[in-house]
């Protein structure tokens, strides 16, 4: 049991951290989920208010921070309403209509429909396009950084 309990975190773990990436995966939540495992498969004890609270709040903050800093991408480059929602749905459904290379165009291409259905030029749709990739992979790296430091946090509390 100690085998199984172990290997369903790592692999919550790994689902967690690669869900920083694809969107469509769990990515906090499933590093969330593996502090619930942990404590069915050995024990609750460790872990009190403090911890399901700080960790609690790093989830939310990524949750929240996700759509932020992408948003804030397109904003920053002058985007609309429109590219934030293009943005949005072409992060979503991009990797599975571009496998190789949809996490980058997904955004770009949605940002840029949004953009040109509002009304811009098409260089002024381009700009946010590519604001919408700053704003991803600026968003990527914050949930790595935020999700490693729930795991190191878990390590140390146990």
């Amino acid at each position: 049991m100690v085998i199984l309990g172990w290997s369903l975190i790592i692999l919550l773990f790994v689902i967690g951290m690669v869900g920083a990436v694809y969107p469509i995966l769990p990515g906090a939540l499933a590093i969330y989920a593996a502090f619930f495992v942990y404590g069915f498969f050995f024990s609750f004890e460790p872990f009190g208010f403090w911890f399901w609270f700080i960790q609690t709040v790093i989830v939310i903050a990524i949750t929240i921070g996700d759509y932020l800093v992408s948003a804030l991408g397109v904003k920053k480059f002058g985007g609309s309403k429109a590219s934030v929602w293009g943005s949005t749905i072409g992060l979503l459904i991009g990797p599975f209509v571009i496998p190789a290379f949809g996490l980058i165009l997904g955004p770009f291409i949605g940002a840029l429909i949004g953009e040109l259905y509002h009304g811009s030029s098409l260089k002024q749709a381009a700009t946010v396009g590519v604001g919408s990739v700053l704003g991803f992979f600026s968003s990527v790296v914050v949930k790595i950084v935020l999700q490693v430091l729930m795991i190191i946090f878990f390590i140390v509390w146990i």
